[in-house]
């Protein structure tokens, strides 16, 4: 005895779908042709970008892309920095004092007095070439041998060198004076 078995349906049960997957090779075949197309669009760009430096006396500014929706490519153009300008120096461009850093004093005979230089720049420090030297010629008046001429360099902007002056003044009462008179570049 056989038991009865139910009646078939007039269509098949619908299959689950899925996507139909693609094979190995057509995805390696994708990967390889977007990478060259890739390629391709960076080489023709950087060849565009040559040829227009190449051929103009303007530099290029930007390359089209032969890939559609890539970026716009910019070259890069270096300008030199100009070259940087200083201010002439002369002897108006300073104000100059004197300071002492010793007296000694004889009653009726006199005085005995070291003094030194204090210079001023009246222009921003940024105006003076750092590479030259500047030979700073200045007169001390008021000694009683007469006017003594002395000379200070100032060099990489801030650094003065001199000698400090000894001057004899006929009393304590009597008054020195400084004034520049010259100043030459050197190392120019």
């Amino acid at each position: 005895m056989s038991t009865p078995m139910p009646p078939q349906p007039d269509f098949p049960p619908p299959l689950p779908t899925e996507p139909p997957k693609p094979s190995k090779s057509r995805t390696n075949a994708i990967i390889i042709g977007s990478a060259a197309a890739a390629i391709a669009a960076i080489v023709t760009t950087g060849i565009v970008v040559v040829q227009s430096n190449d051929g103009d006396s303007k530099p290029a500014t930007a390359a089209e892309s032969t890939t559609p929706g890539e970026d716009m490519v910019t070259a890069a153009t270096e300008e030199p920095e100009p070259e940087p300008t200083y201010s002439e120096i002369d002897a108006e461009s300073f104000t100059i004092e004197l300071r002492t850093t010793e007296r000694q004093c004889f009653g009726s005979a006199g005085c005995n007095m070291t003094v030194e230089p204090r210079l001023t720049y009246l222009g921003l420090t940024e105006d003076i070439d750092p590479d030259v030297v500047y030979e700073i010629t200045y007169e001390i008046r008021g000694g009683e041998s007469g006017p003594v001429i002395k000379t200070a360099e100032l060099s990489d902007r801030t650094s003065l060198n001199y000698t400090p002056s000894v001057i004899s003044t006929a009393s304590a009462s009597s008054k020195v004076s400084v004034e520049i008179s010259d100043v030459i570049v050197q190392g120019q």
